[in-house]
């Protein structure tokens, strides 16, 4: 089954070790909340604002989950001290998606995915079936890898925070932006690639993609 997408509008957030130039600020304007944001959360946030998407269904997706959250823990148990609260209640997979749909009172579907090198295009499908009843859809993907010791464990990549997102609907027109070649000039995850191609090279006039399911 093949499922023609128009991508509305696309943006991307990439950089080496962290991303800086994030208007969370203005974003998230009580303190107390934005303190409790993960790398995750703030680049979700960041990402739904450059695509003026308000209210709606999410598809998204993260190869490695909230890895700062995860390694704290995994130091608290090593170090035989208490697990933080905070640390236990970002770690898990949907933790960038539900804050963002708490700040903005969308009550809609939020789905997320883990599927290794093959996240976004997993979203992609996932996103590709969610349009089919006519309304537009958000597909997002993150990976934030800019923990301490990262270097220990990474040496295929040198890009440690990078994020992308779709805003897309149903359409009968015909294909003319593909992605299934994933050659990019930045070193990407894997689990950002497919979704990272088609941000980057959406334009006005080539905005239609096809879903193989």
């Amino acid at each position: 089954m093949k499922i023609n997408l128009e991508i509305i509008d696309a943006a991307f957030l990439v950089d080496v070790e962290q991303i800086t130039d994030l208007n969370t600020k203005e974003l998230v304007p009580k303190m107390v909340l934005r303190r409790r944001l993960t790398r995750a959360s703030k680049l979700l946030i960041e990402l739904i604002s450059k695509v003026g998407f308000k209210k709606g269904r999410i598809v998204y997706g993260s190869g490695y989950g909230e890895l700062l959250a995860t390694s704290n823990i995994l130091k608290a148990i090593s170090n035989k001290s208490g697990v933080s609260p905070t640390d236990f209640q970002n770690s898990v997979y949907n933790t960038a998606v539900s804050y963002a749909s708490i700040l903005s009172s969308n009550e809609s579907e939020m789905l997320t995915i883990s599927s290794g090198d093959e996240t976004s295009l997993k979203v992609l499908k996932a996103g590709a079936v969610k349009a089919l009843d006519g309304d537009e859809i958000l597909l997002v993907v993150t990976e934030t890898f800019n923990i301490d010791n990262i270097d220990e464990i990474n040496s295929c990549k040198n890009i440690l925070e990078s994020a992308v997102c779709l805003r897309v609907k149903i359409t009968k027109e015909e294909a003319n932006l593909f992605y299934e070649d994933c050659t990019l000039d930045v070193n990407v995850p894997k689990s950002v690639s497919h979704m990272f191609k088609i941000a980057k090279e959406f334009e006005k006039s080539r905005s239609i993609i096809e879903v193989n399911l």
